[in-house]
Parts: C-alpha cells; sequence; structure tokens
C-alpha cells in the first residue's frame, strides 16, 4: 500500500536512442524495446530511482500488429521481474522519430525529502517548468472547466 502523499514524477517517453540520437534498431521492435528500457533505467537513475520505483507505465508500439504489441510487452515484461507495475500496452500510428517503434512513459516514486525539482535530468529542456519544477502528489487535483 502507498502513502497517502508521495513524492513522485513522471518521466517523458524513453525512446530507443543511442548516444548519439540515433535509432537503435530500425524495424526490430525487441531491440527498440530494450533499448528503450535501457534509456528508462539510466533516467531514473538520474533522479534517484530505479524501475522498481515504477508505479506504472505506458508502452507505445507504432504497429497494428498484435505480434508486435507482445514482443515489446515480452522485453518490458522482463526488465521489471518480479516489480508488477500498473501498465497500459497501446498500439499506434506512429511515434516521433522515423523508424522508431517503441516508446516508453513512466510514473515513477521519489523519496520525499528529495524531490525530483531538487535533482534536474541533465538535458531537461525545462528546468523550471510547473510540472518538472515541483514533485506531484499521489491525490489527483480538481480540474475545474474552462
Amino acid at each position: 500500500m502507498l502513502p497517502t502523499c508521495i513524492a513522485a514524477f513522471p518521466t517523458a517517453g524513453a525512446c530507443p536512442l543511442d548516444e548519439k540520437g540515433a535509432i537503435v534498431g530500425p524495424g526490430d521492435v525487441r531491440l527498440q524495446a530494450s533499448q528503450a528500457i535501457a534509456n528508462l533505467v539510466e533516467a531514473l537513475a538520474a533522479a534517484g530511482a530505479e524501475l522498481t520505483d515504477v508505479l506504472k507505465t505506458t508502452v507505445f508500439v507504432a504497429s497494428g500488429d498484435r505480434r508486435d504489441l507482445v514482443a515489446a510487452w515480452d522485453v518490458v515484461r522482463g526488465a521489471f521481474g518480479e516489480h508488477d507495475a500498473p501498465s497500459t500496452l497501446l498500439g499506434v500510428a506512429a511515434l516521433g522519430y522515423d523508424g522508431q517503434l517503441v516508446e516508453i512513459e513512466a510514473v515513477a516514486a521519489g523519496p520525499a525529502a528529495h524531490p525530483p525539482s531538487a535533482r534536474p535530468l541533465p538535458g531537461h529542456p525545462l528546468p523550471d517548468h510547473p510540472l518538472t519544477a515541483r514533485p506531484l502528489t499521489a491525490r489527483p487535483q480538481p480540474v475545474e472547466d474552462a
């Protein structure tokens, strides 16, 4: 059971990019899922977290073929091991990079005493953005209609 208030932070979509920003494994869903997981692990570590701190994931696969979705899911599920975070698996028409087949978003718990705003991720383009400059809470805030 989670505490009523936790520090949590969203990650931007982890993409299957290498250190030079090139897509890894064009046409290979499994290889791209593996690289996206590796990049997610790196982003989490930079924020002082790991896969076992992930509260939820969304896995996007640019394919209408269910076999590709299952292939990506097998890689993601294998990386999480015993940690069974709630997840959504979606087939989509396209993703942001040419040749990109997989992207993984995650929301992770972080230590309340050290919110993500105290540890900006390297290269984050908006360190003072309202959504990245403060931790989110587990309790949703009401949204008023415009």
